[in-house]
């Protein structure tokens, strides 16, 4: 009587062992003999290749074609006035994203505070802002003497302290930076609501179980996780913040968009200095693109390392 052979299937089954006590874990001496043999992805180093020819294609083009004109690019890349108008599209995205986030989280704030009134009010108030395109709204606040010549202090239905035309108080650019102000805000809110909301609320009640104070448990619990979640959507909206100041054009103030527009308004070279602005902007983008990466990694630096101590003990169990 003769054995029967073994079949394929429990050939190729890696030998394993089994302690007393434990469940079956593999032969790590019979697993490191096994060759390891990688699949041949057709379909990725496909879709490799057809984008490598699209981006050839894409710089050969540009540098063949003489419609770009880049010596009338490189001409006003770093030119004085290029620059001074940059600085005032920096200067309005930076008040923009602190003021409107420091007003947003009051909003969310007032939104999550558990009284109708202020959840009400914060309510309306993101509704309103977020209903209104950015550009009318800085068309609102550059011609709000329009509507309202004057503008007074004093109590509400009673007498006026002080007064003073509209047109004195807001500028061009004090209108343009409340209009955007108010607009990140009411998209600010939403962010940090969002990611108050998204930490566990089992943590919450935690805290309150160990009589952990209010103030304490947000700023060493909530606030730590809720910035993970808060982080890649707020830095996205500072990146849409930075090319929506190109709306205050509507008021001739003298951003990147709006100089771009007076130059090639006299020049007529349309393409370079539209590429003047194009550079510019993809510059600025990378630019918080790399600060948002080392600010994610920072703050996932204690849930990394959590991880890591994870995966070592598991190696450590299994070579036991």
């Amino acid at each position: 009587m003769t054995a029967a052979a073994p079949s394929p299937s429990s050939a190729a089954t890696p030998p394993v062992t089994q302690t007393a006590g434990e469940g079956v874990a593999p032969d790590l001496a019979a697993l490191a003999g096994l060759t390891v043999r990688h699949r041949l992805r057709v379909g990725r180093w496909l879709a490799v290749a057809v984008a490598a020819l699209l981006l050839a294609q894409l710089v050969v083009s540009a540098s063949t074609n003489p419609r770009y004109d880049w010596p009338t690019f490189a001409a006003y890349i770093v030119s004085p006035t290029i620059l001074e108008a940059l600085w005032l599209t920096i200067e309005l995205t930076v008040i923009g994203a602190v003021a409107g986030f420091v007003l947003g989280i009051g909003l969310a704030a007032a939104r999550l505070s558990g009284n109708r009134v202020l959840a009400a009010f914060s309510f309306g108030f993101t509704w309103v802002f977020r209903s209104v395109p950015l550009i009318v709204q800085i068309l609102f606040w550059g011609y709000l003497g329009a509507l309202y010549p004057v503008i007074g202090i004093g109590i509400p239905f009673g007498p006026t302290f002080g007064s003073s035309a509209t047109k004195d108080l807001l500028s061009p650019f004090a209108a343009a930076v409340v209009g955007i102000v108010l607009h990140q805000a009411a998209y600010g809110s939403e962010i940090v609501r969002a990611g108050i909301l998204g930490v566990d609320p089992g943590q919450h009640e935690a805290a309150r179980a160990l009589g952990i104070p209010r103030w304490r448990h947000f700023y060493r619990i909530t606030a730590p996780q809720a910035l993970r979640i808060i982080t890649p959507a707020a830095v996205n909206e500072v990146i849409g913040l930075l090319k929506g100041t190109s709306a205050v054009f509507i008021l001739a103030l003298p951003d990147l968009f709006y100089r771009v527009q007076v130059i090639y308004g006299r020049n007529g070279r349309i393409i370079p200095l539209l590429l003047v602005a194009v550079a510019w902007y993809a510059a600025l983008t990378t630019l918080l693109s790399i600060v948002q990466h080392l600010v994610e990694q920072r703050l996932s630096r204690g849930s990394r390392d959590t991880a890591v101590r994870s995966a070592a003990a598991v190696r450590t169990e299994v070579v036991a």
